[in-house]
């Protein structure tokens, strides 16, 4: 078991009194393949999620559309109940039926269905913070008003269902929008070492105190590749990953990571990457990758 660690430093979620290690975890990968019912090993899951707890994680992000409900009932049947000062952050806006497709489910009535069932599937009573996740285009954000659903989310906190609010997968008009409904006190957009289309929006939100999560830190279902990246992790003895990790810690900090992982070894790698010091000529390199990519 690893001990109690600096995960990267703090963050506090802004006018809130939520305070988190920068390192967390992601908990989609421990549903089955494609996202969809059980894992294969039950038992692992629960052990990966009571280590990364125990080792310091307290920002665990999940959604309800994950298996789905398998990832949070998971959760609950790991660590309720819930330690003090773990902030569990869940996302709305999809559902999964039998074709295990992701549909929209973005209407008030479907938004407010989701957060009664990540309520319910996680044995809580409120849930800390709700992202709104914008269906866009693939993986990438597509411009349209996101205000009727806001403020549905708006009225859903009123009655003390959710206690903060985000958005993810948006665009920067999709955020200032957001802004004038309600207080917004986390992005999770797509980012990573060599998808940089977000490095104006980072900086934005770090100017408001706001966090920004990179969903994907590692690539997601298609892993980075990068010829800089291998290079950079032999020179130090690192593996591709923790340098990723690392140079999204470094990069600004207001940067929240969630790395997910079904693997004990690739947990206790990722957490790794926490404390490790990139020299600077490393970042200089690594900053170079998002030109080539841009």
């Amino acid at each position: 078991m690893a001990t109690q660690t600096a995960l990267g430093g703090t963050f506090t979620f802004p006018n809130t009194s939520l305070t988190i290690n920068r390192m967390g975890y992601g908990a989609m990968k421990l549903a089955g393949p494609g996202v969809w019912g059980p894992p294969r090993d039950t038992n692992e899951a629960i052990s990966i999620l009571r280590e990364a707890v125990a080792t310091g994680v307290n920002h665990i992000d999940t959604s309800d559309y994950y298996g789905p409900h398998v990832t949070n009932q998971i959760i609950k049947q790991a660590l309720h109940p819930y330690p003090e000062g773990l902030v569990i952050v869940s996302k709305l806006g999809a559902r999964r039926p039998a074709d295990q497709s992701w549909q929209p489910a973005i209407s008030p009535s479907e938004l407010t269905t989701g957060v009664h069932d990540n309520l319910r599937n996680l044995g809580l009573d409120a849930l800390d913070i709700v992202n709104y996740r914008v269906m866009g285009s693939g993986h990438g954000p597509a411009e349209g008003s996101i205000a009727e659903q806001v403020t549905a989310l708006a009225e859903l906190k009123r009655q003390g269902l959710i206690r903060h609010i985000g958005i993810s997968n948006a665009t920067a008009s999709q955020v200032a929008e957001a802004e004038t409904i309600t207080d917004i006190i986390c992005v999770q957009n797509l980012y990573n070492v060599a998808h940089r289309d977000d490095d104006a929006l980072i900086d934005d939100l770090a100017k408001q105190g706001i966090a920004y999560v990179p969903f994907f830190p590692l690539g997601g279902f298609t892993p980075l590749q990068s010829s800089e990246l291998n290079a950079a992790a032999a020179s130090i003895g690192r593996t591709p990953m923790q340098v990723a990790l690392a140079w999204l810690l470094h990069r600004s900090p207001n940067i929240l990571l969630i790395p997910g992982t079904s693997s004990l070894a690739h947990l206790r790698e990722n957490l790794q990457a926490a404390t490790l010091q990139l020299p600077a000529e490393i970042i200089a390199d690594l900053n170079a990758i998002g030109a080539q990519h841009n």
